[in-house]
């Protein structure tokens, strides 16, 4: 494990120091679990159209995108 150093307002020290004794846990605990819930949420929940992008780009490797899904939406007018 890797020791750091944060500065935190005073306020939210005594919150944390408070929030440590009413769980019977140490206060660096409490962070180490704040941060890896923070991870977590954030991993699951990518952010942005950009990540969305990357995520999906190059899926199909052959032929035109666009030539593609006019076909496909033309076959949706054939069904009706």
């Amino acid at each position: 494990m890797i020791r750091t150093i944060i500065s935190l307002d005073p306020e939210d020290k005594l919150w944390l120091d408070r929030a440590a004794r009413r769980e019977r846990v140490p206060m660096t605990r409490l962070v180490r679990r704040a941060i890896r819930r923070m991870r977590q949420a954030q991993e699951a929940n990518p952010e942005g159209f950009d990540r969305l992008l990357h995520d999906t780009g190059g899926l199909s490797k052959t032929g035109d995108g666009l030539a593609t899904q006019r076909r496909l939406r033309a076959e949706w007018s054939k069904r009706k």
